[in-house]
């Protein structure tokens, strides 16, 4: 495939997971690819191994919350890739309490816990379109995908407050985004993931996954894969007239 030849795609929390298979099929269908990962070895493994396969590359480590941080990541992208098309907001953290993988309640949460889930999930999201959008605007083009999650849209009482609170100001910050920059010829959109076989969901109770599987249509859990074919559709050409939209890669699941 080579529908996003040409093209610089940076992906954030792409060491793993969900985000590495992001940028693997973005890096597949013939884009130069940043992973950028909060663990720096992630990142780095992640890199070498999309370059060992022919595939350009480079692996970054930053915060996402940190805006000092990425402003340098976009900077060192760029000498070694070029002016970045595609950002995918994909980092995210969602923390629990105890072994059990349990959700901690609103009134039991520590407040240094909620800032820190609002800080990656939701500033990180703007940090890093803060920085990247002032090459698109200039140039007339872009892509712009943000992570969001079904739990953003229904109650979901696997995920803690700041999760849900977090995924559903991305789908508002998607819609307000796109009516911004939609004149310079830049989309951006999200998706909404369910049940993912990642390391992040594996981290839930196993009754709780089980539960979630059974009231899915599809009667499984996604793969990582599942939802990188979404994001390579959104970021191509294909999806050009497709703007402020969330889409759900859930399998039915809730059907939000």
């Amino acid at each position: 495939m080579s529908t996003h030849s040409g093209r610089v795609a940076l992906v954030t929390g792409s060491g793993r997971g969900i985000g590495r298979a992001m940028a693997d099929r973005l890096g597949l269908a013939g884009a130069a690819v940043a992973y950028l990962d909060h663990d720096p070895e992630l990142a780095r493994l992640a890199a070498d191994e999309a370059v060992k396969a022919g595939r350009a590359a480079i692996g970054v480590s930053a915060d996402v919350a940190d805006a000092a941080a990425i402003a340098k990541a976009v900077k060192q992208v760029e000498a070694a890739l070029g002016p970045i098309d595609i950002l995918v907001n994909n980092a995210g953290i969602s923390p629990k309490s105890g072994p059990d993988g349990k959700r901690a309640l609103t009134w039991e949460m520590d407040i240094e816990e909620w800032q820190r889930v609002v800080g990656v999930n939701l500033t990180g999201a703007f940090i890093c379109s803060h920085a990247v959008l002032p090459g698109m605007v200039a140039r007339q083009r872009g892509s712009i995908v943000s992570t969001s999650s079904v739990a953003g849209k229904t109650f979901c009482d696997i995920v803690g407050i700041h999760y849900a609170a977090t995924k559903a100001g991305l789908i508002g910050f998607t819609k307000h985004l796109a009516g911004e920059v939609g004149p310079y010829g830049i989309t951006v959109n999200a998706i909404a993931p369910g049940r993912i076989d990642t390391p992040l969901m594996r981290g839930t109770a196993s009754a709780a996954n089980e539960s979630a599987k059974l009231a899915t249509p599809m009667r499984r859990f996604g793969t990582p894969d599942d939802v990188a074919g979404t994001v390579l559709y959104l970021t191509s050409d294909n999806a050009s007239f497709v703007t402020g939209q969330t889409i759900d890669v859930a399998g039915g699941w809730l059907m939000t």
